[in-house]
């Protein structure tokens, strides 16, 4: 029943699950790990795992050090994948396992609303701009029609002082 039991959850649990083996091979993975790596577990099984994983400084150490390596974030991005991984050993087995939390949804939501501030404060510097540069338009025309209306009035004051000489 117990072995049933953990065979259920190992095949059902969301997560993707993987066990490598002391020389960091790839012992066991569950159907949700194989999905987030668009691949199967026969095609895993017995590969090193750098050659999927690339840096495994983490399971290294958990395996090395006999402890637990919880929160590391990675970005997978040939496989469109971002994950939370917590590794650990199996003490008196030789093996140290992972579990790959799929955040990629959150991810592309945090990176989606970057953008969009990015792109937001672009164009309010692009509105400033245009604003700034009518409004010294506006004023370099006041100034040439406010010159010019002194002219003017100075013509005829001129004139008037001269029709009362």
């Amino acid at each position: 029943m117990e072995s049933r039991l953990w065979k259920l959850l190992w095949d059902f649990d969301p997560n993707g699950l993987l066990v490598l083996d002391a020389g960091l091979e790839i012992v066991q993975t569950n159907a949700a790990f194989c999905a987030m790596f668009q691949t199967t577990d026969a095609v895993l099984h017995g590969r090193p795992a750098k050659a999927l994983l690339g840096d495994l400084a983490d399971f290294e150490r958990a395996l090395e050090e006999q402890v637990e390596v919880l929160g590391g974030e990675q970005a997978y991005p040939q496989y469109d994948l971002y994950v939370r991984k917590v590794i650990f050993p199996v003490p008196g087995e030789g093996l140290v396992a992972g579990i790959f939390v799929d955040m990629t949804n959150a991810w592309k939501q945090r990176r989606d609303m970057k953008e969009l501030r990015e792109r937001a404060v672009l164009e309010v510097r692009q509105v400033v701009d245009k604003q700034m540069s009518v409004a010294q338009e506006i004023a370099g025309l006041l100034g040439e029609t406010t010159a010019e209306t002194k002219v003017g009035l100075l013509r005829l004051l001129e004139t008037i002082r001269r029709e009362d000489d």
